[in-house]
């Protein structure tokens, strides 16, 4: 995929400082879709990379300062475009010393991911830090190859408790013909669904956290993925277990979504 700019704080990064980066892998990131030159949830974002940051460094950038460098990327880019940003420390990998934050931002063509509907493999997994968008996740990709291979379009994650928590690159979302229900499980409360949270309680939808186990599936009316590509594809097959199909759901997802206002860096 054609990159459009690739900046490291606000300035153009060169194949010097990218190189070390190509082998490190202790950094946290936030991904967003910039459309018509906004982005929903901004302040999520910028909550996301400020949290993270205090936890893996002990220190954050101001948010004035990565919203300048996030500006200055978009203002470079097509209206429509996807953005990633990631932090780092240019102390690098395998050490505890202090070192300034960097971040690095990369845009790139506007996604809207798939259309679905999708069927998903269960498999037994719980991320390490799963509060935390971080980069280096070798599981993700390596669980969603085997679903394929299994004949899949992805892979939704077990915990030990027999719990629901997320999917690959996805959160999860369920129906149950009057209520959107959200997994009860350690997981990374994405940025798509913290706004749908919030959109959803502004038009008065019902909304519950429950323990969702594949024994429970069968009783639920609907299912959906989401993260930053789309606030809801619909889920047909987790496993051996059809999902009803509640097209009314996925609209529900999309309207609410549709509400949060798009905000220029």
């Amino acid at each position: 995929m054609t990159s459009y700019v690739v900046q490291r704080n606000g300035r153009e990064a060169t194949a010097e400082e990218l190189a070390p980066l190509a082998f490190a892998g202790f950094a946290h990131m936030t991904a967003m879709q910039v459309r018509d030159g906004g982005v929903r949830g901004l302040d999520l974002h910028l909550e996301r990379l400020r949290t993270a940051s205090l936890a893996m460094f002990g220190q954050a950038l101001p948010d004035d300062q990565v919203r300048s460098y996030l500006r200055t990327a978009v203002g470079g880019s097509p209206a429509d475009h996807s953005l990633l940003a990631n932090v780092f420390s240019g102390a690098g990998e395998f050490t505890a010393a202090d070192h300034p934050l960097n971040v690095l931002v990369r845009t790139s063509p506007a996604t809207s991911g798939p259309t679905g509907p999708l069927s998903l493999a269960a498999v037994e997994h719980e991320r390490m830090l799963p509060e935390l968008k971080h980069v280096g996740e070798v599981a993700k990709t390596y669980y969603l190859r085997q679903a394929v291979a299994r004949g899949f379009d992805d892979a939704a994650f077990v915990d030990r408790r027999g719990r629901f928590s997320e999917a690959s690159i996805w959160n999860l979302a369920f129906w149950d013909g009057e209520a959107v229900v959200w997994p009860e499980a350690e997981m990374l409360g994405g940025i798509t669904m913290t706004i749908l949270r919030r959109q959803l309680e502004q038009l008065g939808v019902p909304q519950r956290t429950a323990e969702i186990t594949p024994d429970g599936l069968p009783g639920l009316a609907g299912a959906v993925v989401m993260n930053s590509w789309t606030p809801g594809v619909a889920v047909h097959r987790i496993d051996t277990t059809p999902i009803t199909a509640a097209p009314e759901f996925v609209e529900l997802l999309h309207e609410a979504y549709a509400a949060e206002p798009l905000v220029a860096p």
